[in-house]
């Protein structure tokens, strides 16, 4: 199969889903240039300025708007980085404020369940998955559309992790850190 840029699969991601997305994160860190200041400015300890998260905000509100549902877990290790330190407090508090199901799994928990590390992608409709390719510095070069049989697994790994996943809210609680809003 070949790799899609990310500039197409952004163009065309709310064409390839009906009823619902699901992303599955299992990095510890991303790079992404919208993030690049903000995250300067959170490593400097500054206050952040949200309306970089705005974009996000109005895809995720225009999902749920047409009635579908928005989602994803992020697969966690037990000492955060401090990008994830970044993406917990500053960039998905709007993602759930804005109606997305943001939830947080240790990594402990999702190996005990045999769910994946290092295997990224966007689940459409429990049907299609799109696997994210990324460098080693987590930077996103683009997407590749798995096989029926692998997008059933996805779909498996859907399940399981939201099942046990706990919503962001709660994990920060857990870990003594609170959202910026």
């Amino acid at each position: 199969m070949s790799i899609i840029p990310p500039s197409e699969f952004a163009a065309r991601f709310l064409s390839w889903f009906h009823t619902s997305v699901f992303r599955l994160e299992t990095l510890d860190a991303y790079v992404a240039d919208n993030e690049r200041e903000p995250y300067r400015r959170f490593l400097a300890g500054l206050p952040q300025d949200l309306d970089w998260r705005r974009p996000w905000q109005r895809l995720v509100r225009d999902i749920r708007t047409s009635g579908r549902g928005i989602g994803r877990v992020h697969i966690v290790p037990d000492e955060l980085t401090d990008y994830l330190r970044f993406e917990l407090t500053c960039a998905y508090p709007s993602s759930v404020d804005a109606g997305e199901d943001v939830r947080i799994l240790s990594r402990a928990t999702a190996d005990s369940l045999g769910l994946p590390d290092g295997e990224d992608y966007w689940l459409f409709d429990d049907e299609r998955s799109a696997l994210l390719h990324y460098d080693d510095d987590g930077e996103f070069l683009g997407v590749e559309f798995a096989d029926p049989a692998r997008a059933a697994q996805h779909a498996d790994w859907r399940r399981t992790a939201q099942t046990a996943a706990i919503p962001l809210d709660d994990y920060l609680k857990t870990v003594g850190l609170s959202a910026e809003r």
